[in-house]
């Protein structure tokens, strides 16, 4: 009389699909049990779904299925010390917070980009957008350092304050449109636009860019401008 468990038992105690342990078997991880001479289906021992179990807890902590058969190898190796599997844990973790930086450094990009996004307005000026299309400098997706000392130096220079008139808004949301496309400008510190008073205020690096070229990046907009 055949021992052990059927595919289908064998995932359920294990907690995973059939389709996983097919998987496993293919990719060497398991080893697929012999079907009986007499036929029928084939059965799996409590060994196997202990086995399942290690490849999918060592799956959760990020090990890749090709670390995870070394793992294995070293698990069933007589000789092996733990200092093996150590090794193999540090290099995991060391992995881990090179991923952590990057999803920091991705984060960063992303609170950039809603930070100028204005959140209504014509769409052509969509600051999201003209970033993710290329439109945009890269460093507003890829935060770095050299950016940070960039901002750090032009705040050591002299500042300078441009006012503008602006015609063609036709709400707040137009506002928001004009702050976040000027506020993508790399010479401006900070933009102020009201509806209101159909009125930009720019505080900008002189010598970075001039005030011509703050309006013209308005005007590309759709809106009329002149300086005060």
């Amino acid at each position: 009389m055949a021992t052990g468990m059927t595919i289908s038992r064998a995932a359920e105690r294990a907690g995973v699909g059939v389709e996983t342990i097919r998987f496993y078997e293919r990719r060497g991880l398991i080893e697929q049990p012999a079907r009986p001479r007499s036929g029928g289906y084939r059965f799996y021992e409590d060994e196997v779904v202990e086995r399942i179990r290690f490849i999918r807890q060592a799956q959760e902590l990020g090990f890749s299925l090709r670390e995870i058969a070394e793992l294995l190898s070293l698990r069933a190796d007589p000789a092996a010390d733990c200092g093996d599997v150590r090794t193999q844990a540090v290099s995991k973790r060391e992995e881990v917070d090179r991923k952590i930086v990057q999803l920091q450094h991705i984060r960063a990009a992303l609170s950039e980009l809603i930070a100028t996004c204005p959140g209504g307005g014509a769409l052509r000026a969509c600051t999201i957008i003209d970033a993710l299309a290329g439109r945009r400098a890269t460093k507003d997706l890829r935060p770095s350092g050299k950016t940070d000392r960039q901002n750090r130096v032009r705040k050591g220079r002299n500042m300078k304050t441009a006012t503008f008139k602006i015609d063609g808004m036709h709400c707040d949301g137009c506002a928001r449109t004009i702050e976040a496309l000027v506020s993508m400008e790399p010479s401006v510190r900070k933009a102020t636009v009201s509806f209101k008073a159909r009125e930009a205020r720019i505080l900008f690096d002189p010598q970075a860019s001039s005030e011509d070229q703050l309006a013209a990046a308005i005007r590309k907009a759709g809106y009329s401008v002149a300086s005060q």
